[in-house]
């Protein structure tokens, strides 16, 4: 039987939903899996079963802490951690959903927000929650679920229907319906709250036509969240730790200093930097987001998200069949020498920061009759590590190369030849995390916090540990020529769409 405290951290994905159990080492001693389906009923349009996210949550819950050789009566706390910006919306007294879930891909609001834009309400939204103006954020959603629902908005006013991203979902229906609340990490991604007072924003309500009625309680992303119910999940227990994938991920990483920054990779790509206690002025194409709060004491960030890196190498394999499995790349890259001018430009579903340019569409550039699949694989693993350094570049528009080490963490990291070339074409130290799943750690973390179990940074800095260590080895010529290539690849992209 595993000794000591333990905390059970419930990832909860995009295409999956994990389980796992840290003790006070934060080392894992348990953990489960389970896939969540994805429903497609448009082109571009993309929902989730918001039953089937919470019956999965439950599941992999009680089965990662029977992996672990306890009961239920044997953790402390529970941290929770979620795809952000996806919209759920239930009825506040049956706790039943009113409808699917609106995934943060689905791009069913382009129009509404090409409408903003059109209005002149970009600046206004900017500078009051730290976003641009895009589908991927919850705000245009919600508004289209309201419009639908029969009776939507005025249920919403008369307090019947509560909207949520996933944490307040599932954390409401763990409590047996008892708390409706959010954290300040999951709200900043709403395009509803003022990321400088970290409260609703009236004039974005107003704006959306959102009313307060349905809102959850906004919470500091470690402390007193809930107590879930025994009936639901088989023993009640504190939840203490709520916070967004991508902000989690970076306390996970312990990026605690002004400055440091981590990358996750996985389906898409996610790069966050430590902005300090004052919401930064977002350069062109970043956005500035809240990274955690503990306590009093806030924390911002600047982000970029990529839509589109693991998902590109994936369409390799089910699209078009030329790879076997997603490892295989590794080696096939390597037995190239290099991309013999070979870009791709996965813009499946539009660019994301720092381009922002939800038209385009991807292109496949520098083809010959020598081009093998080989080329393919490695195009597609480059253009995961250029789009990476574009954000990271326009975090720093002066262009001064870090020598902190970009950590990193999430399934691509496994491929060493991608980390290796990530590392080259940054010019900077790339540190894989020896727990890849670092934004279930990251929820740990803050659950761990909220409870007292550890008690700073400090604790949490020394628990961290590096798995592996790339660093550059490119020429500094080399790196030039293949950037100009990617900057002409993604110019002819531009010019596909107009």
């Amino acid at each position: 039987m595993p000794e000591g405290r333990h905390i059970l951290a419930i990832d909860q994905g995009t295409t999956s939903t994990r389980a796992i159990v840290f003790n006070d080492e934060a080392r894992p001693v348990g953990s489960a899996q389970v896939e969540l389906e994805q429903h497609f009923p448009q082109p571009g349009w993309v929902e989730h079963d918001a039953s089937e996210i919470y019956r999965g949550a439950v599941s992999v819950a009680q089965r990662a802490v029977e992996k672990s050789g306890l009961g239920m009566d044997d953790i402390v706390a529970i941290g929770v951690t979620n795809q952000c910006e996806t919209v759920v919306v239930w009825d506040r007294f049956t706790g039943e959903p009113v409808s699917n879930a609106i995934v943060w891909q689905c791009r069913r609001t382009t129009d509404a927000c090409a409408e903003l834009i059109r209005a002149g309400h970009s600046a206004e939204i900017r500078d009051r929650t730290g976003l641009v103006v895009d589908p991927y954020f919850s705000a245009t959603k919600l508004r289209w679920l309201l419009d639908r629902i029969p009776n939507g908005q005025r249920r919403a006013e008369d307090g019947e229907l509560c909207f949520g991203t996933v944490d307040s979902w599932l954390v409401y229906r763990l409590s047996g319906l008892r708390s409706h609340v959010t954290d300040v990490t999951n709200a900043s991604r709403t395009m509803l709250l003022n990321i400088h007072d970290l409260e609703w924003d009236p004039a974005m309500l107003e704006l959306f036509n959102v009313p307060e009625a349905i809102l959850p309680e906004v919470h500091p992303s470690a402390g007193d969240f809930a107590i879930t119910d025994g009936a639901e999940l088989g023993g009640e227990i504190p939840i203490t730790g709520v916070a967004g994938d991508q902000h989690a991920a970076l306390f996970g990483q312990a990026c605690f200093k002004n400055g440091m920054t981590k990358c996750t990779y996985g389906t898409g790509a996610f790069v966050l930097t430590n902005a300090g206690g004052k919401a930064p002025s977002p350069e062109p194409g970043i956005l500035a987001t809240v990274g955690w709060q503990v306590g009093s004491k806030r924390t911002y960030a600047s982000e970029g998200g990529v839509f589109v890196t693991g998902a590109a190498v994936q369409w390799l394999r089910d699209g078009l069949g030329i790879i076997d499995s997603v490892s295989e790349t590794d080696e096939m890259a390597e037995m190239v020498g290099d991309n013999d001018g070979v870009y791709m430009v996965p813009a499946f579903v539009g660019l994301g920061a720092p381009r922002w340019d939800p038209d385009a569409r991807g292109t496949i550039t520098g083809l010959t009759r020598g081009s093998s699949r080989e080329h393919l694989a490695r195009a597609a693993l480059e253009a995961t590590a250029y789009q990476v350094r574009d954000v990271i570049q326009a975090m720093s528009p002066s262009g001064r190369t870090s020598s902190t080490p970009l950590r990193a963490d999430g399934g691509q990291t496994g491929n060493r030849f991608l980390m290796q070339f990530q590392a080259d074409i940054l010019d900077r130290p790339v540190e894989v995390s020896e727990i890849v799943e670092t934004t279930a750690l990251g929820a740990a973390f803050l659950a761990g916090r909220g409870i007292g179990l550890w008690r700073s940074d400090g604790e949490l800095t020394r628990l961290w540990r590096a798995g592996a260590r790339y660093d550059p080895a490119m020429s500094e010529g080399q790196r030039a020529r293949l950037i100009a290539g990617w900057y002409d690849a993604v110019e002819r992209t531009a010019s596909v769409v107009g």
